[in-house]
């Protein structure tokens, strides 16, 4: 966990951004977890702008929730290992999806980053004071799974997503 940091998304970044973006695309992976939707906006500056707006509560857009989005940097190369988006609260959309999302890079998965980043992002869930968060993964998710009780994840239940997948609903206590 010392190798890894969580560093806010900028200009700076963006080729080491794209790049996240593009290895996962490579396999055919569209969907990037944690990202606050940089894999559907094709201008990286104007995913700089939505995440910065929905970082303060005055500009957040209304059907989203304060959020915070970072990149997990490895520091001994200053690699992009993956991102967390973590909402400082629920609304009813949410409540299918839980306060913290997380990805890691393909190339980088199956190396114990998952759950160092889960750990920092409840680091960081405690700073802004939350006392409780809920998580989700799908049901046949089993890696996340164990990597949520890990993090001391309660099971509270399932529910139908949307998409028509069981997710499983967990709770940490912080």
């Amino acid at each position: 966990m010392d190798d890894l940091e969580l560093i806010k998304p900028t200009t700076t970044l963006e080729e080491a951004a794209l790049e996240y973006k593009k290895e996962h695309f490579d396999i055919g992976e569209y969907e990037l977890h944690g990202s606050a939707l940089l894999d559907k906006i094709d201008l990286y500056s104007d995913w700089l702008k939505i995440i910065e707006e929905n970082s303060n509560e005055k500009t957040v857009h209304s059907d989203w929730v304060v959020a915070s989005t970072f990149f997990v940097v490895r520091k001994s190369d200053q690699k992009i290992i993956g991102m967390i988006d973590i909402r400082h609260s629920l609304n009813d959309f949410l409540r299918n999806y839980g306060h913290i999302g997380y990805g890691v890079r393909p190339s980088e998965r199956k190396k114990g980053y998952a759950t160092q980043m889960l750990k920092m992002a409840l680091d960081y869930a405690r700073q802004i004071r939350l006392s409780k968060v809920m998580l989700a993964c799908y049901k046949g998710n089993q890696a996340s799974s164990k990597i949520i009780q890990k993090c001391n994840g309660i099971f509270e239940k399932e529910i139908l997503h949307p998409n028509g997948k069981i997710v499983q609903v967990y709770w940490v206590t912080l």
